[in-house]
């Protein structure tokens, strides 16, 4: 890839916004050596405890680990969960003006346990109920005033209430508006509410249940893909299918398949939310959909090696890429 580091380089000069669902990511480590004397459920130890930017707070600190500009958009709670985020967001210089308080609604909060590198309980809480109307607007607001001066807009549905049909109706004719990019991100309530997008990023399990069908072979995957990049009108749809790595197909009706390039898979938590980052920044440098898919599933290689949400570096990517290009 001759324009790898022109590309990598040019991240810099991007400013992206984030719009999505914000949580914020507890971890709880520790170590099991005995069984409670109350119930036949293991005792941890606990020796270390974590916070982390969690949801589409993960994609906007994954945007400027490798080094844009970002402004994040959506609904926290005024509670101990959301300063906490909030604090987090300014440390690592991530613009949050656009992040609405909604004091009736709680932070979403993913408390995960786990011992010996293993999780073996998740905790959430949250209120998965449609964002108010009023706050519908504000954010509206908020986004229109950020638009003219970005490059690309991600959408991170995670099917928490902040993403209703009224709200991503307005947000893509506002982005169409302006001529920026946009990818999403979906999950399963309005799968099909994303008409017209520039990147609709599905993983293999969600298409297969929105689409109400288990894909027999390759060929009905590829069949069906075709059919939901027909009905969204969406330019290119890129699927992650974990191991298998990624499948584009790009506006040209071409298919690419892209292996992954994880060398050691430690946590997959976070990788989606890798690979549109990189993604829309790749295309943000006028690169074509497969060489965006291949650095995006390089940086998502770099992430499953590490522990938790997790973010990839510039130089990682580019390291990752000559390994595998010698290894080839």
């Amino acid at each position: 890839m001759k324009n790898l580091n022109r590309i990598l380089k040019g991240f810099s000069r991007r400013k992206v916004l984030v719009l999505g669902d914000i949580m914020l990511d507890h971890y709880i480590w520790g170590r099991v050596e005995r069984i409670s004397p109350e119930a036949p459920v293991p005792v941890l130890d606990v020796q270390k405890e974590d916070f982390r930017l969690g949801g589409a707070a993960n994609v906007a600190l994954n945007l400027r680990a490798l080094g844009a500009e970002v402004f994040l958009c959506g609904v926290i709670g005024k509670d101990e969960s959301g300063t906490m985020v909030r604090d987090l967001l300014k440390k690592q210089g991530i613009n949050s003006t656009a992040v609405i308080t909604e004091p009736k609604r709680p932070t979403t909060r993913k408390t995960r346990i786990g011992a010996a590198n293993q999780q073996i309980v998740r905790i959430d809480h949250e209120n998965r109920i449609d964002i108010q109307e009023k706050t519908e607007l504000q954010l509206m607001e908020k986004l229109n005033g950020i638009l003219p001066e970005i490059d690309a807009v991600i959408i991170e549905d995670y099917n928490k209430g902040l993403m209703t049909e009224t709200l991503i109706d307005n947000t893509i004719k506002a982005v169409r508006k302006h001529k920026k990019l946009i990818s999403v991100d979906p999950k399963q309530k309005n799968f099909f509410q994303y008409q017209q997008v520039d990147v609709f990023k599905p993983n293999y399990n969600e298409l297969q249940r929105n689409l109400g069908v288990v894909f027999e072979n390759d060929a009905e995957f590829d069949r069906q893909a075709r059919l939901l990049k027909a009905r969204l009108k969406c330019r290119n749809l890129v699927i992650t299918r974990g191991e298998k790595g990624l499948y584009v197909f790009s506006e040209q009706n071409e298919v690419h398949h892209i292996p992954t390039f994880a060398r050691e898979v430690f946590d997959v938590s976070g990788a989606g939310d890798t690979v549109i980052s990189a993604l829309t920044l790749s295309l943000c440098e006028d690169c074509d959909i497969q060489t965006a898919a291949i650095i995006a599933n390089h940086a998502a290689g770099i992430v499953c090696g590490k522990m938790g949400t997790a973010t990839a570096s510039i130089e990682e990517i580019r390291q990752s890429y000559h390994e595998q290009k010698q290894n080839s």
